[in-house]
C-alpha cells in the first residue's frame, strides 16, 4: 500500500548544471627543496629545478598515511562549508595508496559519519593509478544526473602518498588529498557529453610488490604512454565538441583557442609544457591549410606530413612545437602548476590540485570553458571540460575566494634539509608495513586540525587521532574552534539540497579525542540564472 505520508521527489527535478560545488586541498606541512636536494644527491645543477621543472617537493613522515590525508580533507571540506553530515549521500574515494587489500579507505572515512548516524552513503574506493580521482568525479557526476540520486550531495576524495626508492624518480613524488563537494547548480559545471576516454594495456607503471610503497616505473614507455592518452583522448573530445556545433549549426574545427585554461595530470611540471606542444602539434596536423609563413605556425611546415605515432620519442618535433605553444601554455597553463611546483605529483588529485591553483588565481570571464586531462599510468586517461561565471557575488567567485589562501598555507610549511629528509624516508620504508607498532613522527610537524596517525595494533588495525597544534601557530590561529566552543550557525549558503533545514555541522570523535573546528569560510551554492 502507498505510505500515508506522500514523498517529496521534486529534488529529482533539479538536476542540471551537475559539477563541483565546493573544493578543500589538505598538502603536507613539510618539504624538501629541489635545488637543495640537487645537491645532495650530486646530481648537475639545474637537473630537478629546470629538467623536471620541480621547485619543493612535500612529504609524509610515518605518522601520516592515505586514511589520515583523506580524513583531514574531507573533514576540512564539511567544517569550512558548515555542512551537516547527514547531507552527504554519497562518497567516492580514488586513490592508488593501498594499504590493505580488502578494507576501503572510505569505510575508514565513515568514521567522521557516526555522530551524525548518517550510514546511508553510497560510493567505494576507485583504483588505477592516477585516474581514480576522475573516475571517482565521474561516478559521482552520474549518481547526481541519475534515477537513484536522494538529493543529496557526493563527495569526491582523491588522495595519494607518492614515494620513490633512492635514485632518479624520487624528485617526482609528492603527497596530498582534494575533496570536491559535487552537486546540481554548480558554479564549476561539467560539460555533458563532452569527454574522451582512452585505456589501454600496459606494464609502464604498476606496484606488484604489496609489501613495499614502491612502485615499478619504465619511464620513457610511461611518458609514451602519457603522450598518446593525450592524443587520444583530444581527438574524441574534440570530435564531439564538433559534432554537438554541427547540431546547433556552426561548422569549423575546434581548436585550443577554445579553450580559457588548459589543466593537466601533472607528474612533473616539464612534462606538462611539452604536452600543451603536443596538443598544438594534433590542432596542426587537423588544420587543412595552416599558415606556416607566420603567426602560430610559422616555420612548422618540414613537420607536416609527420604521424603523431612516430613521434613520441622525437625530440626534434618536441622541441619545434614546445617552442611555438610557448604563449599558450603562459597564458593557459601555466597558472595551475602552483602546487605541482611547490609540492609535487599527488597521483590521483593532480590535476585537481592543478585546478584548486587555477582558481587562486581567478581571471575567469562567463562562460569560459576549462579542460582538464588527468591520469595517464596503466594505461588510463580522459579528458573534460568544465564552464563556469565568476561575477562578483556568484558561486563560482565564492569558490575562488575559498582557495586564496593556498599560496600562503605553502608558505607556512617547514623546510627539511635533504638529510632528514632521506632519513625520513627511511624510516617509512622500514616501518610503514609493521604492526604492533607506533609511527614515527611529532605532531609538530603538523598543521593544525591534521588526522595522524598513532598506532597500528597487532591485528593490523589503525588508530587515529586530531593534532591541536603544529606548523603555522595554534589551532586559533588557523581559525580552529575548540570542542565546546559556540555551535557555528548553518551555512544558508549551502544547504542540504533534500532536507533544507539541516545544516548544523556534527563533529564526530575518533579514539576520544578533542577535535578543533575551522572557521568555516562561506562557499555559496546558488542557480545562476
Amino acid at each position: 500500500s502507498p505510505p500515508e505520508t506522500p514523498i517529496n521527489t521534486s529534488y529529482k527535478k533539479k538536476k542540471h548544471d551537475v559539477g563541483i560545488l565546493a573544493l578543500e586541498v589538505y598538502f603536507p606541512a613539510q618539504y624538501v627543496d629541489q635545488e637543495e636536494l640537487e645537491r645532495f644527491d650530486g646530481v648537475e645543477a639545474g637537473k630537478y629545478t629546470r629538467g623536471l621543472g620541480q621547485k619543493q617537493m612535500g612529504f609524509c613522515a610515518a605518522h601520516e598515511d592515505i586514511n589520515s590525508l583523506c580524513l583531514t580533507v574531507v573533514q576540512r571540506l564539511v567544517e569550512r562549508g558548515r555542512l551537516s553530515w547527514d547531507s552527504i549521500g554519497r562518497l567516492e574515494v580514488g586513490t592508488e595508496t593501498v594499504i590493505d587489500k580488502s578494507k576501503a579507505v572510505k569505510t575508514v572515512l565513515m568514521q567522521l559519519f557516526h555522530d551524525s548516524g548518517n550510514t546511508d552513503v553510497e560510493g567505494i574506493d576507485t583504483t588505477n593509478a592516477c585516474y581514480g580521482g576522475t573516475a571517482s568525479l565521474f561516478n559521482a557526476a552520474a549518481w547526481v544526473e541519475s534515477s537513484a540520486w536522494d538529493g543529496r550531495y557526493a563527495v569526491v576524495v582523491c588522495g595519494d602518498i607518492a614515494v620513490y626508492a633512492t635514485g632518479n624518480a624520487r624528485p617526482t613524488g609528492g603527497a596530498g588529498a582534494i575533496a570536491m563537494l559535487v552537486g546540481p547548480n554548480a558554479p564549476l559545471v561539467l560539460e555533458r557529453g563532452l569527454r574522451g576516454t582512452h585505456m589501454e594495456h600496459a606494464y609502464d607503471f604498476y606496484k606488484p610488490n604489496l609489501s613495499s610503497e614502491y612502485p615499478v616505473v619504465d619511464g620513457q614507455l610511461s611518458i609514451q604512454c602519457y603522450l598518446r592518452a593525450l592524443d587520444r583522448c583530444y581527438a574524441v573530445y574534440r570530435r564531439k565538441a564538433q559534432t554537438q556545433w554541427q547540431q546547433a549549426g556552426i561548422q569549423r574545427p575546434f581548436t585550443l583557442d577554445d579553450f580559457k585554461y588548459i589543466i593537466f595530470h601533472s607528474p612533473f611540471c616539464k612534462l606538462v609544457q611539452k604536452s600543451v606542444g603536443r596538443l598544438l602539434l594534433n590542432d596542426f596536423l587537423a588544420c587543412p591549410n595552416p599558415d606556416t609563413a607566420s603567426g602560430l605556425y610559422k616555420g612548422l611546415q618540414s613537420f607536416r606530413d609527420v604521424k603523431l605515432e612516430d613521434t613520441y620519442t622525437s625530440k626534434e618535433v618536441e622541441k619545434a612545437f614546445q617552442a611555438a605553444s610557448q604563449d599558450i601554455f603562459n597564458q593557459k597553463t601555466k597558472p595551475s602548476l602552483l602546487l605541482s611546483s611547490r609540492n609535487g605529483n599527488m597521483y590521483t588529485p593532480s590535476m585537481y590540485g592543478c585546478l584548486a591553483s587555477l582558481l587562486s588565481h581567478p581571471r575567469w570571464a562567463p562562460g569560459d570553458r576549462g579542460a582538464g586531462e588527468g591520469g595517464q599510468r596503466g594505461a588510463v586517461s580522459a579528458a573534460l571540460s568544465h564552464t563556469g561565471c565568476p561575477l562578483p557575488g556568484s558561486p563560482l567567485d565564492k569558490l575562488v575566494s575559498s582557495l586564496a589562501d593556498l599560496p600562503a598555507r605553502l608558505d607556512a610549511r617547514k623546510r627539511v634539509a635533504p638529510q632528514d629528509f632521506a632519513e625520513i624516508m627511511k624510516r617509512r620504508e622500514e616501518t610503514h608495513h609493521l604492526a604492533d607498532h607506533a609511527p614515527h613522527g611529532s605532531q609538530a610537524d603538523l598543521f593544525p586540525g591534521t588526522w595522524y596517525l598513532t598506532r597500528v595494533d597487532s591485528k593490523y588495525r589503525r588508530e587515529y587521532a586530531r593534532n591541536h597544534g603544529g606548523v603555522g601557530g595554534s589551532p586559533q590561529s588557523w581559525g580552529c574552534r575548540w570542542q565546546g566552543a559556540a555551535q557555528p550557525m548553518a551555512n544558508p549558503d549551502l544547504p542540504s539540497p533534500a532536507r533544507p533545514g539541516i545544516g548544523v555541522p556534527q563533529t564526530p570523535q575518533l579514539r576520544g579525542e578533542a577535535v578543533p573546528r575551522p572557521r568555516p569560510t562561506p562557499i555559496a551554492v546558488e542557480q545562476w540564472p
